[in-house]
């Protein structure tokens, strides 16, 4: 029993409650279910990019260039329906294809050229941006039809479609990293990259899914971003890579591998969601919210 008091998690959630409780006694605006589930949205891109990048992190890696990818992806969206008149759903998929490409690329340059993870999603980070800004030329996309705008702005049963989406990933990503072979690898690699590699586990195969995945659930919330501003932006993405590691190391993630679960990571992006929220909506300026998220 105390073990369980003790873990990261409870602790996590005993402080969203807490600031929870305190935020809403501060205004009246912040405990309302529409207010909830509009923070549902805002909440969906950076927790589908977060949820994947637990699993880079326990892997002992970290990808700082997800954002970007997330850019990169929005980017192609545009120029596939617009520029290529390609029908819409295969534009989408197009360009979910191309973040996860685009993470491969970070695992292939991470598996086979040795660099580590810190340095090279550091270059792609600028690479990927560049071409984000190369490809669109400072020109936005709009336009697009209604039904497009499902995905990032309709309802099912009351619930944003994202965060529907959202739950979903969320379960995926618990089952596979807790309850599969896949998961116990990915915490072998973290814990002992070395004594995985003696112990049978393909590492280099397993971390190039890895990025490879981080790279899909950066094209897939790039598809959501631009469904729910209703344009495309070259600026898109941008420091998004930041949110999604604070929390994921907020969740208990260790920064150096082997430890870390997907219910943590979703706690830490509660948490932050309803800082930033909840502090506006009290009147406390950007730097402020800044600083208690900094301090947490």
């Amino acid at each position: 029993m105390m073990r369980l008091i003790l873990r990261h998690e409870t602790t996590l959630f005993a402080l969203i409650l807490f600031c929870f409780l305190v935020l809403s006694y501060q205004t009246q605006h912040f405990a309302t279910i529409e207010n909830i589930l509009n923070q549902g949205r805002f909440l969906t891109e950076v927790g589908i990019i977060a949820l994947i990048m637990t699993f880079v992190i326990v892997t002992g890696g970290i990808d700082l260039s997800v954002g970007s990818i997330l850019g990169l992806s929005a980017i192609c969206l545009g120029v596939f329906w617009k520029n290529f008149g390609l029908p819409l759903p295969i534009a989408s998929l197009l360009a979910v294809a191309v973040g996860t490409a685009a993470g491969l690329m970070n695992g292939f340059i991470i598996t086979r050229f040795r660099v580590p993870p810190l340095i090279a999603t550091l270059a792609t980070l600028a690479l990927y941006r560049g071409l984000a800004e190369g490809i669109s030329q400072a020109r936005s996309v709009r336009g697009y039809p209604d039904w497009f705008f499902v995905l990032g702005q309709g309802e099912l049963w009351g619930i944003p479609t994202q965060l529907w989406l959202l739950l979903l990933f969320a379960a995926l990503t618990s089952f596979i990293l807790g309850f599969t072979t896949w998961g116990r690898a990915t915490y072998a690699i973290g814990a002992n990259e070395t004594a995985a590699r003696y112990s049978g586990i393909k590492v280099d195969k397993v971390k190039l899914l890895i990025y490879g995945a981080s790279g899909f659930a950066s094209g897939l919330a790039a598809v959501i971003f631009v469904s729910r501003v209703s344009t495309t932006r070259q600026d898109m993405g941008m420091g998004l890579e930041l949110d999604a590691i604070t929390a994921v190391v907020l969740g208990g993630t260790s920064i150096f591998g082997g430890k870390g679960t997907v219910i943590g990571t979703i706690f830490g992006l509660i948490l932050i969601q309803v800082l930033k929220n909840g502090l506006s909506l009290s009147g406390v300026r950007s730097d402020g919210t800044i600083v208690a998220i900094g301090s947490i």
